[in-house]
């Protein structure tokens, strides 16, 4: 498989393109908007377009989600139905932040932990980590170590709680007993600023230490 990371908007929200080389299909994870910018990035990879995988319901995310969906006639698939609430509110989001007006939208398919989606041959496991939003869920591709885990945790940092449905403690719940258990050689993707892995997080992220998340795995 291969990856691309495209920052997207004003938030710097960063997409991923998912591409199997098995099957020459992919997968936009998180579009946040640039419509433009990512159909020019797929158009350059030469992939076909099969589907959109969302990780959460926030504006930065989904932004583009409809439009590339309706000019590809490909599903969008997730979140997790507890974010519900935020793909409702988007014209709220758009008038907040001064966006173009976006409809609200459900997705094709809600997604829930233990599920499996697949991205032409590449198999991802869908785990649901509450916390930044009740309904997010992540992507962890066992084989590659590799996990797109939007707006949960961060290079030195943790995904905001302070949101409507957020929770501090369950953030920390799902880093904790969903993703460091992973393993520390698991790289992960954020929804915002540079790639780390696990291991560096569980070692070196100050919200992680302040909690005692240090101990090394058996």
């Amino acid at each position: 498989m291969k990856y691309t990371i495209i920052p997207v908007t004003d938030f710097e929200q960063n997409c991923s393109l998912i591409h199997c080389l098995q099957s020459n299909e992919a997968a936009f994870v998180d579009p946040g908007g640039d419509s433009k910018q990512l159909i020019r990035a797929l158009e350059k990879s030469g992939a076909k377009l099969s589907k959109i995988l969302l990780t959460h319901g926030h504006i930065d995310h989904v932004g583009a989600a409809v439009e590339l969906a309706d000019q590809f006639s490909v599903p969008i698939i997730g979140p997790h139905k507890a974010d519900k609430y935020w793909l409702d509110l988007l014209p709220e989001e758009c008038e907040l932040f001064g966006l173009p007006q976006l409809a609200a939208f459900l997705p094709d398919q809600w997604l829930s932990e233990g599920q499996t989606e697949l991205v032409g041959e590449i198999a991802f496991s869908v785990l649901h980590c509450p916390g930044h939003t009740p309904g997010h869920v992540i992507f962890y591709q066992p084989e590659n170590k590799l996990a797109f885990v939007g707006d949960v945790l961060f290079k030195d940092s943790i995904g905001n709680t302070d949101f409507q449905g957020g929770s501090y403690p369950q953030l920390m719940d799902s880093i904790q007993n969903k993703l460091l258990v992973l393993g520390d050689d698991v790289t992960f993707v954020p929804g915002h600023g540079p790639v780390s892995t696990l291991g560096r997080e569980r070692l070196r992220n100050p919200f992680l230490s302040e909690l005692g998340i240090t101990t090394e795995l058996s």
